[in-house]
């Protein structure tokens, strides 16, 4: 077990990528659980590439979520500099954040994810109706629009498009959203997400951000699924992680299909920690409390890339 008494952390939030807000919850609870650990913490607010950090940092803890902290540029930043990081390397993070390359990855690796197709600007997808169109290259569903009409092409074209000239186009599998937390090779108890909306987007995962914008869910966990059928999603969502060379913490979104079938969505390699997120929750489920699931993701992060001497 990993001393974290008197070690020097630099907490990483915030950042310029839309989940700012979010990562700015994220690392004040995270700097609270490791000072309650004994370690001497520094949040640093980080509003882009040129941020700063004390010169006798030991590590720096990444609560960036999204665009810049979770899709291997700070990890470069860091690696540039001689940081040792939290979370997975540069190769990792980039290829878990872009959804395109990840559906490769898990297609190639027999990992069940809902069929898909690439389109760029201007073209139409080909699957049929209904689909999800995804910007292959945001987080916290931002970018993400569900389309079950034909007239609800176009103008989902067009908010995807204000992300990227790329899209994923995904089957939409209806039926239960479920999402599976994996702290090295443990799989935590399966959480099951009910919205109120219908559709898990970011005013449900941050109600906080938005007390009166209607948002929320209820949360299940551990889910009320058979055990066999339980065992096989948790082994399905590590066999997503090693798909991407995942070695250190993630949560991995699952679709449980109206016949009981699982479809890996995505996988996010920095996941919320914040007093709504879900990889906390079901943690404690686990037995493993906050402070101690924030030690468990340093000491998976150093085993995972150990330092030279």
């Amino acid at each position: 077990m990993i001393e974290l008494r008197n070690k020097k952390i630099a907490v990483l939030k915030g950042g310029p990528g839309s989940e700012r807000v979010v990562s700015l919850a994220t690392g004040t609870g995270v700097g609270k659980a490791l000072r309650s650990l004994g370690a001497v913490v520094t949040e640093v607010d980080v509003e882009n590439s040129d941020f700063a950090l004390p010169n006798d940092i030991e590590l720096a803890f990444i609560a960036l979520h999204g665009t810049f902290g979770e899709d291997g540029q700070v990890q470069q930043i860091l690696e540039d500099r001689g940081v040792p990081y939290t979370g997975e390397g540069v190769a990792e993070s980039r290829l878990a954040f872009d959804k395109i390359p990840s559906k490769k990855k898990f297609t190639t690796h027999g990992v069940a994810t809902p069929s898909w197709e690439i389109i760029h600007l201007g073209q139409q997808p080909s699957l049929p109706l209904p689909y999800v169109i995804k910007a292959p290259r945001q987080g916290s569903t931002v970018g993400v629009y569900i389309v079950k009409e034909v007239s609800q092409v176009a103008p989902a074209l067009r908010e995807a498009a204000k992300y990227d000239n790329e899209f994923l186009v995904e089957e939409f599998i209806p039926g239960r959203e479920l999402t599976i937390g994996v702290l090295g090779d443990l799989a935590l108890p399966i959480l099951e997400i009910i919205p109120k909306s219908g559709f898990y987007d970011f005013n449900d995962k941050y109600p906080f951000l938005n007390p009166q914008g209607g948002g929320g869910a209820e949360h299940i966990c551990p889910a009320e699924i058979p055990g066999d059928l339980a065992s096989k999603i948790q082994d399905l969502a590590l066999l997503a992680c090693v798909s991407l060379g995942l070695k250190v913490y993630s949560r991995v979104d699952v679709m449980l299909s109206e016949r009981s079938e699982p479809f890996v969505l995505e996988i996010n390699t920095i996941p919320g920690m914040t007093e709504a997120s879900l990889l906390p929750e079901a943690a404690a489920m686990a037995g493993i409390s906050y402070p101690e699931l924030c030690r468990r993701v340093i000491e998976l992060s150093l085993a995972a890339r150990p330092q030279k001497k």
